[in-house]
């Protein structure tokens, strides 16, 4: 008798440890990673495919709890990013060859900005092009443009630093003079203006090749958990489809929430400025799927700016800088065919 209950209690403990043991593998499975994202301004219509990702739930059938921080005019996510605070800085491809000169080990791994949004305005009529603009008395650049578009636009269309002053993100000043040019973003301050349709010039129409709204991420991450970075780019590309060709009206709520300034309305108008122009969906992405990175044209880029004096030659290691291993994989394709054919 007792030989049998002994038996018995160990049956029943084995199949208590297998129970235990599936709810254990089954809790971890179901387990969502925290991951911090740092955008690069307030939410607006810019950052529209990861709110949606956020709001449908995409992320969570990636197994990602995302956290999404704001930027903004007096917040530097971009030191967040070196200091651990978050995984994920929506950022442009200067800032990543900046820290690669530092010795800050980041990389860029996904573009969700094909062509860059920044652009010369100025009132209607008053200059026929950029080479134009060497009319222009004032031109309001700001200070971070020094380092970024504003020398190879110098050296392309003879524009000079004589003419500039700070621009400080206010539309007052531009609007005061007729003959002022101001930088602007295509999506952002032309819309703004509501007393008159500036004249808008993109500097990528005119041969400024450099990527925009990229993905950055600490090399460590990139080494240590390579599936982390897939997922959230994947996830983030699947967003942006649902957003681009579904229902917007959660990742819209999501954005005025975080940011009261924005209004369905202007929401509207800055996605289908970027429609487009194509800044997410075209180009390489209308094949290889949104957040593609063309390694040639990077370094190419970077010999533009190489040219204009911004770096010296070996100064930035450009495999540091970025890589392709998480793009141009054809994710979401599918999304964007069976969403155009509803």
């Amino acid at each position: 008798m007792k030989s049998r209950i002994k038996v018995a209690l160990k049956q029943l403990g084995l199949v208590l440890s297998l129970a235990v043991g599936l709810m254990g593998s089954s809790l971890k499975a179901g387990a969502q990673e925290e991951i911090a994202f740092a955008t690069n301004w307030k939410a607006q219509g810019g950052h529209a495919g990861f709110y949606q990702a956020l709001a449908d739930g995409t992320y969570k059938q990636y197994g990602l709890d995302v956290r999404i921080v704001q930027g903004g005019p007096q917040i530097n996510t971009r030191s967040l990013l070196s200091a651990g605070k978050v995984d994920f800085l929506l950022s442009v491809p200067q800032l990543a060859l900046e820290n690669s000169r530092q010795k800050i080990p980041t990389a860029m791994v996904a573009a969700f900005f094909q062509r860059d949004p920044t652009t010369l305005m100025a009132h209607p009529g008053k200059y026929k092009d950029l080479a134009d603009m060497r009319r222009a008395r004032t031109i309001y650049v700001a200070r971070a443009a020094q380092f970024t578009y504003w020398p190879w636009v110098k050296h392309k269309f003879g524009l000079s630093d004589d003419q500039v002053k700070a621009y400080s993100f206010t539309l007052a000043p531009f609007l005061a003079d007729p003959e002022a040019v101001q930088q602007a973003y295509a999506t952002a301050e032309p819309l703004y203006i509501d007393t008159f349709k500036p004249d808008v010039f993109l500097l990528a129409d005119y041969g400024w090749s450099g990527y925009s709204n990229i993905i950055e991420t600490r090399r460590e991450i990139i080494e240590k958990n390579p599936d982390l970075v897939q997922r959230f780019i994947d996830a983030s590309i699947i967003g942006w489809n649902n957003y681009l060709y579904g229902d917007r009206k959660q990742a819209n709520a999501l954005i005025k929430k975080d940011n009261p300034e924005m209004t369905d309305a202007k929401l509207d108008a800055e996605i289908a400025e970027i429609q487009r122009l194509g800044l997410v969906d075209g180009g390489d992405t209308l094949k290889v799927g949104l957040g593609a990175i063309d390694l040639k044209r990077f370094a190419s880029w970077f010999d533009d700016l190489m040219e204009v004096g911004l770096y010296k030659p070996g100064e930035v290691d450009l495999e540091t800088v970025v890589t392709d291993q998480f793009v141009n994989k054809g994710v979401g394709l599918d999304v964007r065919k069976r969403l155009e054919a509803q």
